[in-house]
């Protein structure tokens, strides 16, 4: 617990740097920061029904709906995204490495094992306060992230690959989840083909878990930090998602989530709609030969909560301190909050 109290500090140091340090780090997108409000929000799912897109359809019959999407796209996965956001993807996923702190809390860790495990040899110690080699000091758990593109940030802003070639097991263990299997086989095949095997085998510095984010195949209390990147509009429940979000993380814990949301930008809006509905499922349907599954993409981000009213829901579930931040506009959303300790 005290470990954890620790942890939940140093993130909330990252998480309360002014607004000028947000804007200048990350200078070519522009940033605004809202904090929560209170709305009242009517369950996300009430009824036998849902939406899939604009269509509706089913509860049962919709995640089955959205596998065969991201099976379709899979292989695709990175130039899906690259449509989507004109490429921009890629400056949000660092902007939401750099909220994490990872970087700096890894290291931070890194060193107080390093300390503790040499104080232990020199001093022959052998009490119930000597870290765990069989446990991870800080435990990182990617929702929806089956190619690995948010977690490979982690795995390199921790240095796992370089403690990788040191015997024992990582003090940093990355997991993604993902309910798509042919998404987890990409990611896996591009995570040995990227670090090898070790951080698989050796230091189990990483890996793939195939389950669904509404009932997720891990005990209570389990990882620090929860991440879920543009997944979670795709699920069909995203009241329980956030509930097992919450039982999953570890007192102090925090949740992040990066998500396509709502431009406040009337001119931006009008502009990214055409964009939207005229320009990406055309190049799903030349590039992709899948039309379908891109009008899916494209719809279900106008479906998907406001930034309000995802903060309400993440109120409900149980979460502290929550609040977003608007990147390009209100384009995307990071929305954060934490575990009550």
């Amino acid at each position: 617990t005290s470990l954890c109290r620790r942890i939940a500090t140093t993130c909330t140091r990252t998480a309360a740097l002014p607004r000028r340090s947000l804007a200048s780090s990350s200078s070519r997108l522009p940033f605004s920061s809202a904090a929560s409000q209170d709305t009242s929000s009517s369950p996300y799912v009430s009824g036998p029904t849902t939406h899939f897109g604009y269509e509706s359809v089913s509860i049962n019959e919709k995640e089955g709906r959205v596998r065969q999407v991201f099976e379709n796209v899979a292989n695709d996965y990175d130039v899906m995204n690259d449509f989507m956001s004109a490429g921009l993807h890629r400056y949000w996923k660092d902007e939401l490495l750099r909220m994490t702190g990872v970087g700096p809390m890894s290291k931070a860790l890194r060193r107080r094992a390093s300390m503790k495990y040499a104080s232990d040899l020199n001093n022959n110690n052998d009490d119930d306060d000597t870290i765990d080699d069989s446990k991870a000091l800080l435990s990182i758990l990617d929702v929806a992230g089956g190619t690995g593109d948010v977690a490979f940030r982690f795995v390199d802003a921790a240095n796992c690959e370089e403690r990788s070639k040191s015997s024992g097991k990582d003090e940093v263990n990355v997991t993604v989840c993902d309910i798509n299997p042919e998404m987890l086989r990409v990611g896996e095949s591009r995570a040995r083909k990227r670090y090898g095997s070790a951080l698989f085998d050796e230091t189990c510095a990483l890996k793939f878990v195939e389950g669904n984010a509404q009932c997720l195949p891990f005990e209570d209390n389990s990882f620090d930090l929860y991440t879920i990147a543009f997944g979670l509009r795709n699920v069909t429940d995203v009241d329980m998602a956030l509930r097992d979000a919450l039982r999953v993380l570890k007192p102090g814990g925090r949740f992040l989530c990066l998500e396509f949301s709502h431009v406040q930008n009337v001119p931006l809006a009008q502009l990214y709609d055409i964009y939207s509905f005229h320009v990406i499922p055309k190049l799903g349907e030349v590039v992709a030969n899948d039309r379908d599954s891109y009008q899916y993409l494209v719809e279900s981000i106008r479906k998907f909560c406001t930034q309000d009213e995802l903060v309400t829901r993440m109120n409900t579930a149980g979460f502290e301190g929550v609040k977003y931040t608007n990147m390009t506009q209100g384009i995307v959303a990071v929305h954060e909050g934490w575990k009550p300790l």
